[in-house]
């Protein structure tokens, strides 16, 4: 993240461009340093604009138009500082000890732990392609397993709309059901969406959090847009892992 804030200069504020990565970094120090920490609240308060009062000689709108520029600018550096400490924190003190959110504790650590086995293990643990979702529900145990992480696989049953949808995973304790897809063919990208929001209605009724844990061949193309469709909903967290 502080490294694409390089390329961001020569954009302008609350482009296509600057817009996904606002997204993106939000949802980083969101989910992994929590919303009370410095970080978060720190990028919540840039205003990409020049906020301030002003003499204009001239068209004022030029001058204001310059002046947003410039603070764009200005704090395009202090984000990139920002995600650059962050970086250093999380490596000094570890991904159980820097969240601080409003329901900071061994839960929301545990979650943050779950969410990282996801995005930096579960393809270090899959040496060959994978041939069905099957494998990689049993890589993704085995890690949960080696973490020591209290879970339940395919136990429970949810009745909704007259079907009943069973979790690959499920965690009591962190009010959190997980689920794997294997994207693994031209189309499965639109069955996955489907499935989804399927999913979504049922577990939602049971758990406060979801994860959703999509394993790819390399046919879902634009991983941020398939991410962000999803995580509107404040309790769904999307991960698209790359073979």
């Amino acid at each position: 993240m502080a490294e694409a804030t390089k390329g961001l200069g020569q954009r302008s504020a609350y482009s296509e461009e600057h817009t996904r990565w606002l997204f993106r970094g939000g949802r980083f120090l969101q989910e992994v340093f929590g919303e009370n920490s410095k970080y978060y609240r720190s990028m919540s308060a840039l205003t990409w604009a020049h906020t301030g009062t002003f003499i204009a000689y001239g068209d004022p709108n030029i001058v204001k138009g310059r002046l947003d520029r410039e603070a764009y600018k200005r704090q395009l550096d202090t984000a990139r500082g920002l995600f650059l400490d962050a970086a250093d924190h999380l490596k000094r003190a570890g991904i159980d000890a820097v969240y601080e959110g409003k329901d900071t504790g061994p839960e929301s650590s545990a979650i943050v732990r779950v969410l990282n086995l996801a995005e930096a293990k579960l393809r270090n643990v899959i040496r060959r392609r994978p041939e069905s979702e099957r494998e990689i529900q049993d890589a993704f145990e085995s890690l949960l397993v080696g973490a020591e992480i209290p879970f339940s696989r395919e136990t429970e049953r949810i009745e909704y709309s007259s079907k009943t949808y069973t979790p690959d995973f499920t965690m009591s304790k962190l009010d959190l059901a997980t689920e794997i897809k294997f994207s693994n063919r031209e189309g499965r990208e639109k069955e996955i969406i489907a499935e989804i929001n399927d999913d979504i209605l049922a577990y939602g009724t049971k758990y406060g959090n979801l994860l959703f844990v999509i394993y790819d061949l390399g046919f879902i193309r634009d991983m941020d847009r398939f991410v962000r469709s999803f995580e509107e909903r404040q309790t769904v967290l999307v991960r698209v892992v790359k073979h």
